[in-house]
């Protein structure tokens, strides 16, 4: 049987029912697009080779433990690990400045020297995203909670005025919005902490 025509998800599905050219067959097919993403975020060729390394060795772990689950999207899911390695990396590295002091020194001097490296601002946007595609999963009413506290910075007597319910029921629609958030995030393996 040849295995070159099938599908990703055709290709996984074999791989898992013990086909190990599949996965060959699979990297073959996205090594090149994967290294590139990540080279393009670390600038490094050597630190792309270990996190792409890493990449793979994570889609190896989880298909064979069976946990991988067939959305018809494997490529975006290699990429999203492989994004998320890279996050993983510079959250590790993360380097600060070192500030001599003496006599004369004055923190407001030095205020302007830390803006955001090209790391911090990936993480940061990555963060932001995932948030927001969190919110729309929401159901209405805690969406509805969470942005007018959050965003629109109301209190929950406000939210209450505002939505017709009472401050009890306010408050544990926040609640429940942030557990589901929180699940949901784990369960797709987001990492929202900076």
């Amino acid at each position: 049987m040849s295995f070159n025509n099938l599908s990703d998800n055709e290709l996984v599905a074999a791989y898992m029912q013990g086909h190990k050219q599949c996965f060959e067959i699979l990297m073959s097919r996205h090594q090149q697009k994967v290294f590139n993403y990540i080279l393009s975020l670390v600038k490094d060729k050597s630190l792309t080779d270990d996190i792409f390394q890493d990449t793979f060795i994570k889609v190896v772990n989880t298909l064979r433990s069976g946990t991988y689950r067939d959305e018809g999207k494997f490529i975006q899911w290699i990429m999203r690990i492989a994004h998320n390695l890279v996050i993983d990396h510079f959250r590790r590295n993360q380097r600060f400045p070192m500030i001599k002091t003496g006599d004369d020194f004055d923190i407001f001097d030095i205020l302007g020297n830390c803006d955001e490296s090209v790391e911090q601002k990936i993480i940061k946007t990555q963060i932001h995203n995932d948030v927001k595609k969190l919110v729309r999963q929401l159901p209405e009413d805690q969406r509805r909670v969470l942005v007018m506290r959050h965003y629109g910075d109301m209190s929950f007597k406000e939210i209450a005025d505002k939505t017709g319910v009472s401050i009890n029921t306010a408050l544990g629609r926040m609640r429940y919005a942030l557990i589901n958030m929180r699940r949901i995030a784990e369960e797709n393996e987001m990492i929202l902490n900076y």
